[in-house]
């Protein structure tokens, strides 16, 4: 029986994987036509939240005072406290050095002013077919919340479409706030009330099909904290029994919940504040199971999480599992759990997603994540190998084009 050579076995996934395009199924990035809402450069992907946890752990300087330097002053300290004063090893700081490297800048020079006299000389169009390109990726998902006055006017107004960005609809403050954001929706025509009569939830039904026809989202996402029960007496769990769901299948766009975030444990932090929480599966099982005409994506920031909502993937086939999101997005995290994953669930999952919120963040996140993915990938093949099974390149690269995209578009398809 031929044995199949694993050094060459290597060298094809790893080829595979890089060679890839992606789409990045959920983002916070913006097209051009939203202005400054699309966030790139050198000091936006220093003043990453991440990077301003790390520097107010070490640095002694008070919030408030951090908070009154310019952006400039800001990145100028974070540099120092994270890159001059210690080694820059945690992954945000590595991630601010890939993407430097990655666009052929020398990071040993530690020149602050040269990266900045880089991303001077850049356009934003001409950057974003760059990082397009250094990143290998061919679309991504933005966030988009029509409760955001700045986001909401440009989608009224209207704007050339760049079909590199897809739009996601966002529904946090309408289930996670609606005691704030009903009168939002009173304020443009919807004839809603706190108490979600009936009337109300008829006319929240409206408001969700007037922006998916307006914003042809792929699909509609919320960011739920670690508290989050379905089913419940509550208004959340409300709107999504009465609203959501049936606008869900009406439209055919699924609902995608990202589960276990605890806001704002630290405020003196801003957006770097809030913290993770592990959460009851048990609110994903049910509406899994007792909607099966509906599709879930789901995305879990617990690590403790993640092994109970991959067998709940094996169970339901209208629940897609994507991504390790915001604290997971660790190099050893990422491969225990795509590891996991593999084994329980084979092809049909999405290992992982950029959760970028500077456009330059794809470049490191997606450089960083194939890496590992074709680590893990290159074990389960050489296993596969081990029993007589011999995989051909085409197969490895339709496994590996499903895992970085494939499988998004078909189960939006369904």
């Amino acid at each position: 029986m031929p044995v199949q050579d694993l050094t060459q076995l290597k060298t094809q996934v790893e080829r595979a994987v890089a060679e890839a395009k992606i789409t990045d199924i959920h983002t916070h990035l913006y097209s051009p036509a939203f202005g400054d809402l699309l966030l790139w450069g050198f000091d936006e992907l220093v003043n990453y939240h991440y990077l301003v946890a790390e520097t107010l752990r070490i640095s002694d300087i008070p919030y408030e005072e951090f908070w009154a330097l310019s952006r400039e002053q800001r990145t100028d300290l974070i540099w120092k406290t994270l890159f001059l004063d210690n080694s820059p090893y945690s992954e945000a700081c590595r991630g601010v050095l890939t993407v430097l490297n990655e666009l052929g800048l020398d990071v040993g020079s530690r020149d602050v002013s040269a990266f900045r006299e880089y991303y001077r000389n850049q356009t934003v169009h001409g950057f974003i077919d760059k990082a397009f390109e250094v990143a290998n990726i061919d679309s991504v998902v933005m966030t988009n919340d029509p409760f955001d006055a700045q986001e909401r006017k440009v989608w009224l107004e209207g704007f050339e479409v760049d079909p590199r960005f897809k739009a996601a609809l966002r529904l946090d403050p309408l289930l996670v706030f609606w005691d704030k954001s009903y009168a939002d929706l009173k304020a443009w025509g919807y004839d809603v009330d706190v108490a979600l009569s009936a009337r109300s939830l008829k006319e929240i039904r409206r408001f969700l099909s007037d922006w998916i026809k307006r914003m042809d989202p792929v699909y509609m996402a919320v960011s739920l904290p670690s508290s989050f029960r379905y089913p419940a007496d509550n208004a959340c769990a409300k709107i999504i029994e009465e609203c959501v769901l049936p606008v869900s299948r009406e439209h055919n766009v699924p609902f995608a919940l990202m589960i276990g975030v605890k806001r704002q444990v630290n405020p003196g932090l801003r957006l770097a504040g809030d913290g993770l929480g592990k959460s009851d599966i048990s609110a994903v099982e049910y509406l899994c199971a007792n909607y099966p005409d509906n599709k879930f994506l789901c995305t879990m920031l617990s690590r403790e999480n993640q092994h109970e909502l991959a067998v709940n993937a094996r169970k339901f086939r209208n629940l897609l599992v994507f991504g390790c999101w915001w604290f997971l997005n660790n190099p050893s995290l990422i491969e225990e759990i795509t590891r996991m994953r593999f084994e329980l669930l084979g092809v049909s999952v999405i290992p992982q997603h950029s959760d970028a919120r500077v456009l330059d963040q794809v470049i490191y996140k997606w450089a960083h994540s194939r890496e590992i993915i074709a680590k893990v990938l290159v074990d389960e093949y050489s296993d596969l190998a081990r029993t007589g099974w011999q995989v051909s390149e085409d197969e490895i690269r339709r496994d590996v084009n499903n895992l970085f995209g494939g499988n998004f578009w078909s189960f939006l398809e369904k």
